[in-house]
């Protein structure tokens, strides 16, 4: 069974800066595009950034600048480089892989559990 396993969310000032990983676990021959999102209570899931399978990225317009998206293939992982965190980055950080090659076929759309991240003023 394949899942996605995000880590290295936390509090920290603003200003400061955090790490976010997310693994794929389980037998996966190939990944597509991989993503950062985040949501608030009472708000949407809002994209913070993605990148391809050929490393081309996006980004929020609210974090272009501050945060860096990146991926290790043979690792099977993404990561999300925050710095200059503001109080508004306060969400939850969801991973998001849009297609996986395993061996019963194709996973789409599949996302993590999400990790908290709070940014205090």
């Amino acid at each position: 069974q394949v899942q996605l396993a995000e880590s290295g969310g936390g509090l920290v000032q603003a200003g400061g800066s955090l790490r976010l990983s997310c693994v794929a676990s389980g037998r996966v021959y190939t990944i597509g595009a991989m993503g950062w999102y985040r949501q608030t209570p009472g708000k949407q899931r809002e994209l913070v950034a993605t990148i391809t399978a050929a490393g081309d990225t996006n980004y929020g317009d609210s974090v272009k600048g501050r945060f860096t998206i990146s991926r290790d293939n043979a690792k099977k992982t993404v990561y999300l480089q925050m710095n200059s965190l503001k109080p508004d980055d306060t969400a939850a950080y969801y991973c998001h892989i849009d297609r996986m090659g395993t061996p019963i076929g194709p996973l789409l759309d599949a996302w993590g559990q999400g990790t908290q991240v709070t940014v205090s003023s």
